[in-house]
């Protein structure tokens, strides 16, 4: 007999069959602003730290550049809020090259209110081909408070 313990995270994952891209090494990454104690690396790799955090507050920009086009399947997104309650806003787009026009994916509000709705979990199953440029915008708090965007998880598949 095989055995496995699985902590919380695998086990979510279980049923996972997608197979997420290295996005590190496809992609170059272009941010508005990163904390150098919770880098966008920490997005692209669960268990590696608690994700990505800006620098700075309010809105927002997480850019990647392909070295060549990627054919998307899946889009997952994690974002955790344990303190702050607020309304959240981010939008999903994506482009066949630089300079070409930006396609929304998806545009959603999502209301945080610790210590019972802390984390927002999306996971989108697209048919996109070509996509050399996808680009996360997050407002952090629509209200216009000044808190700090963060991301747990980036993945691509």
């Amino acid at each position: 007999m095989q055995k496995r313990i699985l902590d919380s995270e695998a086990a979510i994952d279980a049923d996972d069959t997608s197979t997420w891209l290295d996005l590190e090494s496809l992609a170059r990454v272009e941010l508005s602003s990163e904390d150098p104690n919770h880098p966008i690396e920490a997005a692209f790799r669960p268990g590696f730290g608690s994700g990505w955090r800006a620098a700075s507050p309010g809105r927002q920009m997480i850019r990647l550049i392909f070295a060549t086009p990627q054919a998307l399947r899946r889009i997952r997104l994690v974002i955790d809020e344990a303190t702050y309650q607020r309304t959240q806003e981010f939008a999903l787009t994506w482009a066949e090259a630089i300079g070409a026009p930006h396609r929304e994916i998806v545009r959603q509000q999502f209301t945080f209110s610790p210590p019972n709705t802390t984390q927002q979990v999306e996971d989108y199953h697209v048919e996109l081909a070509g996509v050399s440029i996808i680009e996360l915008q997050i407002i952090p708090d629509i209200s216009g408070s000044p808190l700090l965007a963060s991301l747990a998880k980036f993945q691509l598949a």
